[in-house]
């Protein structure tokens, strides 16, 4: 394993962003930039060996911090959607930036995404840390997070999330990858066979935020227990896709701890990749707003063109007691991991 790394640009405000590259004994390699613990490439052999990028992301940091979309970033203090940006804890009312509509979206204005996070380098591995003062983004707490990026020579890409506050408060943390196994820029991922280990899924309303109301995905769009196309159902006549405009939704993963929830493959290229997880969910996002752009290399982007397997506590958790909590309480260890193992179809 080797790690090199490089200059990436800078920030609007002059901060240096370092891109760091680890590379694996196959060559098999993966970018991470330390401007939001972004996962800026992800390059592995397809069928015929042809190293692939399955990351979309952009060329410069210019245009990840004029973007939206959050491509490749690590996702807090609370992923995902808190409605109308306010949640009461021990009593006291919180109000957060209103960002999405009428909710609370992945960390507020200025979430971990737009952080340039002190780095430090450990043979196959990135050590992130980044401490969130209370009040940031109108969240309660000084709290102190310890991120560990790996990449190994099986081609597991290893994502371990650490933090503890000083004061109750609530996190959510995920990262929030586009994958488009077919390479980066290629199009539409609607051909992309998916499985997830879920028998249920969290109903939306209009605004993409939980009602509390959990549905079986039997008979219904969101019936991923065995693979199926991503497109297949995608534009059935149907409330929650609707809501969604496709597929946004969080779904209730099988079992408990570290397990197999997910599998991803593109019949173009044969790249799968497996999603494991310690999270209770996965939101899977289809990339419906993701409006017409420049990608790396000048490739283009636009609506469809990959998905997101985002591992999470359940959206909008503060609001419904019959979610698992997104409460951290005060000195008590937060600790989850997600992994990505690519490999090819058989």
């Amino acid at each position: 394993m080797s790690v090199q790394m490089r200059e990436f640009g800078r920030t609007a405000d002059g901060r240096v962003v370092t891109c760091y590259r680890i590379t694996n004994a196959s060559g098999a390699y993966v970018e991470v930039l330390d401007y939001g613990c972004t996962l800026h490439s992800i390059c592995v052999p397809n069928r015929d060996g042809t190293l692939t990028d399955v990351c979309l992301g952009y060329d410069t940091v210019a245009e990840y911090e004029a973007n939206d979309g959050y491509l490749g970033a690590f996702i807090g203090r609370h992923a995902n959607r808190i409605g109308k940006g306010k949640f009461t804890l021990n009593g006291k009312e919180y109000s957060l930036a209103v960002n999405n509509g009428p909710n609370h979206l992945h960390g507020g204005m200025k979430g971990f995404d737009k952080v340039v996070w002190a780095t430090a380098v450990a043979s196959d591995r990135l050590l992130f840390s980044h401490t969130s003062p209370d009040g940031d983004e109108g969240y309660p707490g000084n709290l102190l997070l310890s991120l560990i990026y790996s990449f190994d020579d099986n081609n597991n890409l290893t994502l371990i999330y650490d933090a503890v506050c000083d004061a109750d408060t609530v996190v959510n943390f995920t990262n929030h990858c586009y994958f488009n196994l077919s390479g980066q820029g290629t199009g539409t991922v609607t051909d992309h066979l998916l499985q997830v280990n879920a028998d249920f899924f969290t109903e939306n309303d209009a605004d993409c935020l939980p009602t509390g109301k959990v549905l079986s995905v039997e008979g219904t769009p969101f019936d991923f227990r065995t693979p199926k196309a991503i497109g297949r159902d995608i534009l059935l006549d149907e409330i929650n896709l609707k809501n969604g405009s496709g597929y946004d939704h969080n779904f209730v993963l099988q079992g408990e701890g570290m397990r197999p929830v997910a599998e991803l493959t593109a019949p173009k290229t044969g790249i799968s990749v497996t999603t494991s997880t310690t999270q209770p969910g996965i939101q899977i996002y289809t990339a419906n707003f993701l409006t017409d752009r420049k990608g790396k290399g000048g490739t283009a982007y636009g609506f469809r063109d990959a998905v997101c397997l985002e591992t999470q506590h359940f959206p909008d958790a503060v609001h419904h007691e019959n979610f698992p909590s997104a409460v951290l309480k005060k000195g008590e260890e937060y600790h989850q991991v997600t992994r990505y193992t690519f490999t090819l179809a058989k």
